[in-house]
């Protein structure tokens, strides 16, 4: 598998506006965003050989929402699983209400 440290691009405000809204429009009533800390972030940023980040999409049954489960990426491509993050705070309730991505 090939990866590399620049994979993912920078958008417009207006182009992320329009995946938010495609979202919220095939799945309502669902999160919006997640907040993950920085300090917590941290611990998969930190490991040794760590050349990204791979965020899967996770159903919380209980809590009946998505829930993003991330987790670091050696240069292989392969998933770093001694450090696997969730439980992130969820939008809403932790939301910027003045943010122009949050509709």
């Amino acid at each position: 598998m090939a990866i590399s440290p620049n994979s993912g691009a920078e958008i417009s405000l207006a182009d992320a506006q329009k995946l938010i809204q495609n979202f919220q429009a095939k799945f309502p009533g669902e999160i919006k965003a997640s907040f993950v800390g920085i300090d917590t972030l941290n611990l998969v940023l930190n490991q040794e050989g760590v050349m990204g980040v791979r965020i899967y999409y996770g159903y919380d049954t209980d809590a009946k929402q998505i829930s993003p489960v991330l987790v670091g990426v050696d240069e292989e491509g392969r998933d770093m699983t001694a450090v696997i993050l969730d439980h992130f705070d969820p939008c809403p309730t932790e939301c910027d209400s003045s943010s122009p991505l949050n509709n």
